[in-house]
């Protein structure tokens, strides 16, 4: 019976060795190094959407055994004593901690298919109607900008004038051309001005905003046309998470006693 039993001592400890061996990738200078550690930068790639194969795989471990090593030999130097090392791993924790707690609360609080839908109902009530094609010359002065009516009425281009005296940098080097855009889009006394014109049609007099004194003429006018809901639907979602978790930021920066 004795030799059985010794059989099944040894069958007991090679198997104990094997799963050792699984759960790590190498043992360092007698330190088990975990395959856990393997898999987590192997998922962290995927995540990315770089594909792990077999010979990413043995990278990733390479990498892992090596940054144990120099691990090691940064702890065997006394270098994790140091207070700027402390402060700086605690950095690096919190901001682990901190990535993890937005990322559970983002899981928890996912933006739904009807607020995502709402969002962009309020998007097209925004944006739907004309859209108008415009053209103008900004300068400083008034005096500048009759003098450019009455220039352009003579029969001189409007495009060659915007580039030459426009101080919009944008729509200057272009003759001027804003392309197209819903009115709402520009400061209230230039899309009063502008929806007022007939395609074609120059404005009278100059138009004052904030920006300076405007020259403006409607090139053409068309139904807006917006892009479908699923077209958007990424942007809005990627929007109204950012807007979630800012809340949630604020929600906790508020409730904090910081003295």
């Amino acid at each position: 019976m004795k030799p059985i039993l010794s059989l099944a001592a040894v069958a007991v400890l090679s198997l104990s060795s094997t799963l050792a061996s699984a759960q790590n990738v190498a043992v360092v200078n007698g330190k088990p190094v975990p395959s856990s550690r393997v898999e987590m930068l192997a998922s962290q790639l995927a995540k990315s959407g770089r594909p792990v194969t077999d010979e990413v795989r043995g990278q990733i471990k390479e990498e892992v055994i090596v940054r144990e090593i120099f691990m090691q030999e940064a702890q065997r130097r006394g270098l994790a004593a140091s207070e700027d090392v402390k402060a700086q791993m605690e950095l690096a924790r919190q901001t682990i901690l901190i990535r993890e707690l937005f990322a559970d609360f983002q899981k928890k609080n996912p933006v739904s298919d009807a607020d995502l839908k709402a969002e962009y109902d309020k998007f097209v009530a925004t944006n739907s109607g004309k859209e108008y094609k415009a053209r103008h010359i900004l300068v400083e002065k008034e005096d500048e900008a009759k003098d450019i009516v009455a220039r352009l009425k003579k029969g001189e281009k409007f495009d060659e004038l915007a580039k030459k005296l426009s101080k919009d940098p944008g729509s200057g080097a272009k003759g001027g051309d804003l392309d197209w855009a819903n009115a709402t889009s520009y400061v209230a006394e230039f899309s009063q001005a502008m929806t007022k014109l007939e395609k074609g049609q120059l404005t009278q007099e100059p138009v004052k905003s904030q920006f300076g004194w405007h020259v403006i003429q409607l090139d053409d006018t068309r139904d807006a046309k917006l892009p479908a809901f699923e077209e958007l639907k990424p942007q809005i979602s990627q929007q109204m998470t950012q807007q979630k978790l800012a809340a949630f930021q604020e929600e906790l920066r508020k409730a904090a006693k910081v003295k």
